[in-house]
């Protein structure tokens, strides 16, 4: 079975029939127990019942599937690719905090292994063929009592309750239950316990306390190899991961990834490997690198600032802040306290990147930030607070990825008719009836240039704005035209999109149709009621409260001539 709510996705191809025959690896974000369950989730005695504990696990993490077109169609083969890795498959822990003591368990007392990823959103591939799942909203999957806390006054964040480790508390760990309550399993089993991080034990391999730290980083898999043990990179830190972006890759050069913290008021990374790029090149290349934060200044220019603990710059900044880091493994597990030791610029929610094969350059979305005030607006977050979102996009020094300087402009602001504009520092047009958005989320541009932009526009936005339902735009990044190209179903996300390499066939996925829905109240049969979509200003579909259950799904696009999705 594949799992819940299908975001990020690649395609890989297949040498016997790339466009035909594949392996595509879906990202499962989370689950909805509402749905998920016949009768929804319960509680017995402050306890959940661990069938249910169990199968919630089983549905998040990765879908491997192997998929083969016939006559037109394509299914899945029942071949030995198939694969789920799942929150509770193990892992490796590789890079600078593999061994630290802020990851050792009982689990792993020597601090090289991982149970599970969870909260897979948007994704990455790298140039030898492996896929990359980036773990976004880890920390609500924890919990921790406040028992009193084993890490030194001086390593604790400004202002932050010493009770809870910072390594925590910057990222929104619990204090009270978890989001699903995994920990409070009746079996009382330690793969469920795991997700209580208080203070249980004399030291971190007596209990979980370092569990949530082995969360919130970019996972290796290689999709051909079903045996492979999943590894966590630390050296590309650790944050709201959204994804996973590499720049076109230049032989005898460093390779540059891009990622986004999905949160308000958080940041933009980039990793660049220690190692040149050469064919044979394999995952040991994301070990050894630097991390650095975007800095975006007011005039267009930018740099890109280092979290490394023997830069002499970070040294400082850190010194000034009056933050002491231990080692590398300590600033990686607090990147974001690395990042504002530093000064980055805090951004509108950062979430998916997607590198133009021809121009080099890098677009984000920035989906939206209503706690950004008048007061704290800059000139790349210039509206607060900002419903609506926008998409940056900049360009390295002399087209060098491993630069530390850039070139920064806002492709589009997003928004309706009388708030929005593409390319607002050429003096582009508003946006139209035709092409008004909000809420950008999923980018990614195809070998033929195309920005496909998908959005994840709120239940309010979507019901008294004038976008309809979340959807998809095609966009030329040249000409800043930008079209709308589909609207989903009721009350989900679009999320994920992909090709095969002749652009002929394009995956889709729709999240959490009827996301509103409990059990024996659905608001939404999507798919089983038949493909519905609605534009603007259409009518609701039906929907039969009691009728099939609202699923994700992924939905594959072709043209009736054959011909290449997207261009006219």
């Amino acid at each position: 079975q594949v799992g819940s709510h299908h975001d990020g996705m690649h395609y890989f191809p297949m040498d016997d029939d790339p466009n035909g025959h594949g392996l595509l690896c879906i990202n499962h974000e989370y689950v909805d127990p509402d749905v998920l369950h016949a009768a929804g989730p319960t509680l017995v005695d402050g306890q959940r019942p661990t069938d249910e504990v169990r199968k919630e696990i089983a549905a998040h993490g990765i879908s491997v599937v192997e998929l083969r077109k016939t006559n037109g169609s394509w299914g899945v083969v029942p071949g030995r690719y198939n694969r789920r890795i799942t929150a509770g498959t193990p892992m490796e822990l590789r890079g600078p905090v593999r061994g630290s003591a802020l990851v050792k368990t009982r689990y792993s007392p020597d601090g090289t292994r991982a149970r599970g990823t969870i909260n897979n959103c948007a994704h990455g591939y790298t140039p030898w063929g492996t896929y990359l799942t980036c773990e976004e909203n880890w920390a609500a999957y924890f919990s921790n009592d406040l028992q009193p806390s084993r890490i030194d006054a001086r390593f604790m964040t400004n202002n932050v309750d010493i009770a809870v480790p910072r390594e925590q508390a910057r990222y929104g760990v619990r204090t009270t239950s978890s989001r699903y309550r995994w920990e409070t399993a009746a079996s009382g089993e330690d793969q469920y316990l795991r997700f209580d991080v208080s203070l249980k034990g004399a030291a971190a391999t007596d209990d979980y306390r370092n569990e949530a730290n082995g969360h919130g980083w970019v996972v290796e898999i290689d999709p051909f190899d079903p045996a492979s043990v999943p590894v966590k990179r630390t050296t590309l830190g650790r944050f709201a991961h959204e994804g996973c972006v590499f720049a076109p890759p230049q032989p005898g050069q460093p390779l540059a990834f891009y990622m986004g913290d999905d949160a308000q008021n958080e940041y933009i990374y980039k990793f660049v490997t220690r190692a040149r790029y050469h064919q044979g090149m394999r995952g040991d290349a994301l070990d050894e690198g630097v991390l650095y934060v975007a800095r975006f200044n007011d005039d267009g220019s930018g740099e890109w600032l280092a979290l490394d603990i023997n830069d002499l710059a970070f040294q400082a900044a850190a010194a000034a802040a009056g933050v002491e880091f231990r080692d590398q493994a300590d600033v990686l597990v607090n990147t974001r306290l690395a990042a504002d030791v530093v000064g980055a610029t805090k951004m509108d929610r950062p979430e998916w990147g997607a590198a133009h094969p021809q121009t080099r350059e890098i677009y984000m979305t920035l989906t939206n930030n209503s706690s950004r005030t008048v007061d704290t607006i800059d000139a790349a977050n210039p509206r607060g607070p900002n419903p609506y979102g926008h998409i940056i996009r900049w360009r390295e020094q002399g087209n060098r990825a491993f630069a530390t300087r850039f070139e920064w402009d806002i492709f589009v602001l997003a928004g309706p008719q009388g708030d929005s504009q593409v390319l607002p520092g050429e003096g582009g047009p508003a946006l139209t009836e035709d092409n008004i958005f909000a809420s950008p989320d999923g980018v990614w541009i195809d070998q033929f240039g195309i920005a496909w932009i998908q959005t994840d526009m709120s239940e309010c936005q979507q019901d008294t704005g004038p976008y309809g339902e979340n959807g998809m735009l095609a966009a030329n990044p040249i000409t800043g035209e930008i079209r709308r190209f589909l609207s989903g179903p009721l009350n989900q996300e679009t999320t994920g999109v992909v090709s095969t390499p002749d652009g002929k066939n394009l995956f889709v996925n729709f999240q959490h149709p009827g996301d509103r829905s409990r059990a024996g109240n659905f608001t939404s049969n999507w798919p089983d009621s038949g493909t519905v979509y609605r534009h603007p200003g259409d009518p609701l579909p039906p929907v039969s409260p009691t009728g099939p259950r609202p699923r994700s799904a992924t939905v594959v696009i072709t043209r009736e001539d054959g011909g290449v999705v997207g261009l006219s």
